[in-house]
């Protein structure tokens, strides 16, 4: 069976632009899962879902648009895309949104607060397309002929992972990753998390700083490079996409950032960075893109 994955959004935290980041793109979290022949899966719905929404609109008449979305969050660098996702703008369109259990509302309440007047002109409820919303913890669900695994992420507030299992082919999705702060020693991979993703053809992990930032920035959700690959390897990854590049970091540092991962990776991971229009496509999505 083939998997494609597409990367439409690649940025942490807020988007970018500029020449400096023009290789591998400014948009914020976005990528789509597909199995061919079937509705696609949306992980994260930043400003990048923007661009994919574009490319539904270029394709020919399949029908009304179907889709399921997998949110990892409600941080703003991971659903702002969504008003401005021009395909439930039909009536037809038909979205079901999947996200973490939320504390204190229900993840319908906490998505129509944040896209609402005054924050933003129209309330999300007025989009004519059907947007439903469902809120799950640890599990695993059928999508189409795919199974997708649930599973808790450390970050800051109510966070999935997410696995995808399709035939032969796997991809695991942690956009944010709060390293575990230790000190000394190198920090460990929560069990949860490696049991999830064992054995996975694609891991696609937050790799938002560097050692230094890391130092001042531990308790801001994120993790290091270097953590990316310990997690990679730990899980017997076979690929590692470096993803969620943090908007101060140019091209150049992200290609610094991938020479210093596959070094440490020693061989054991194949290691790249996320950009803005890379797709990774065969049955195994271990080939090359």
């Amino acid at each position: 069976m083939m998997l494609d994955i597409t990367f439409y959004g690649v940025r942490g935290s807020t988007p970018c632009s500029g020449h400096h980041v023009a290789r591998y793109g400014g948009n914020t979290s976005c990528v789509v899962v597909s199995v061919p022949g079937e509705p696609p899966i949306i992980c994260d719905l930043g400003t990048g879902l923007r661009y994919f929404g574009a490319d539904v609109g270029r394709r020919p008449d399949s029908g009304p648009f179907r889709a399921t979305a997998l949110v990892t969050h409600l941080h703003w660098d991971h659903v702002q895309g969504l008003p401005f996702f021009a395909p439930v703008l039909d009536p037809a369109a038909q979205l079901e949104v999947i996200g973490p259990i939320q504390d204190d509302r229900s993840l319908e309440d906490a998505m129509c607060e944040a896209i609402s007047p005054p924050m933003f002109p129209i309330p999300l409820a007025d989009l004519p397309g059907r947007i439903t919303f469902r809120e799950l913890g640890r599990t695993c669900l059928s999508v189409g002929s795919a199974i997708v695994s649930v599973f808790d992420v450390p970050h800051v507030g109510p966070t999935n992972g997410y696995r995808i299992d399709a035939g032969r082919a796997s991809v695991a999705y942690m956009s944010d990753f709060q390293q575990p702060i230790v000190d000394n020693g190198e920090p460990p991979v929560p069990p949860g998390v490696l049991d999830a993703i064992r054995g996975v053809d694609v891991l696609i992990h937050d790799a938002q700083y560097d050692h230094d930032e890391f130092a001042t920035k531990a308790t801001w959700g994120h993790c290091t490079v270097t953590y990316a690959v310990d997690v990679a390897r730990a899980a017997g990854a076979k690929r590692l996409v470096l993803f969620h590049h943090d908007p101060l970091h140019d091209d150049e540092w992200i290609d610094r950032a991938v020479a210093e991962a596959a070094d440490r990776a020693d061989g054991a991971v194949e290691v790249m960075a996320a950009r803005e229009g890379l797709v990774l496509r065969s049955e195994t999505v271990g080939g090359e893109p």
